[in-house]
């Protein structure tokens, strides 16, 4: 929140001003207090930073080359996704990945750039399952992993998803803290949302909040919240619709009379 503010050149009495105590606001960016769910989404809308697109807490180097790690990270942050599938796909930047863990860091950026420029979700799939091909469960394999269950639910193919899920989400106490974690809830939620299965969205969610707040972080927090907020309308509309349903129900077999669904 702090870079976002420093970027749009905002003090932190101009960025609290109406919503909350400059001191608030200085505890926020410390990490030493947890915003709750109306004044984090207040400061975000402020900011105009999107909770429904996530940039990583901490990007994964692709090179040696700081150059090129850093124009990454800028594309990435900036959500310039046909620009960031370009600058993947140069020779330039291929001749530079040095290692397996660049390997995956970029097949996973690739997956990603081409998700959110509308390829083909077969060759989003292809980069998803390149990048989670490495031995070893890092927190970028988890992301792989979920980010592929995800991109099959747009798809249309649900038979993976849970196989996918329980894999990025095994002996999860078993890796060293990072905020990249955190996304890993907020995506399962997502998808469950997607497959309007609300009750267990929502429990990923609370679960996702209780692990970012318990290790003093942050981030991910308003994204939560908003996709919380969202779960909840399409739990009322639901329960709307199971009350009018009922309700014709009741009518058809009181009064023997048909009940069009088709107006």
């Amino acid at each position: 929140m702090r870079a976002k503010r420093m970027e749009q050149h905002l003090t932190q009495k101009q960025l609290a001003n109406g919503i909350c105590s400059q001191s608030m606001l200085s505890a926020i960016e410390n990490g030493t207090y947890t915003p709750n769910a109306t004044l984090l989404i207040r400061l975000c809308q402020r900011l105009d930073i999107s909770l429904q697109e996530i940039s990583l807490a901490v990007d994964y180097d692709i090179s040696d080359d700081n150059n090129y790690n850093q124009t990454l990270v800028a594309l990435c942050n900036q959500h310039r996704y046909a620009e960031l599938r370009e600058f993947l796909q140069q020779p330039a930047t291929l001749d530079l990945i040095q290692n397996d863990e660049q390997t995956q860091a970029y097949y996973y950026y690739l997956a990603i750039a081409l998700f959110n420029t509308q390829a083909q979700l077969s060759e989003v799939q292809k980069n998803l399952k390149l990048a989670i091909a490495s031995d070893g469960i890092t927190s970028l394999k988890r992301l792989s992993l979920v980010s592929l269950a995800l991109v099959k639910v747009v798809h249309g193919e649900v038979k993976e998803i849970p196989q996918l899920i329980s894999q990025a989400t095994e002996k999860w106490q078993t890796l060293p803290y990072e905020e990249n974690l955190n996304i890993i809830y907020y995506l399962v939620a997502m998808i469950h949302y997607k497959l309007e299965d609300y009750p267990t969205a929502s429990r990923w969610i609370n679960e996702g909040i209780a692990f970012v707040t318990s290790h003093n972080s942050h981030y991910m927090l308003a994204n939560y919240y908003y996709l919380l907020a969202k779960v909840a309308h399409q739990s009322q509309v639901r329960d709307k619709e199971d009350v009018a349903q009922q309700r014709s129900q009741i009518f058809t077999e009181l009064f023997a009379e048909k009940v069009y669904d088709d107006f």
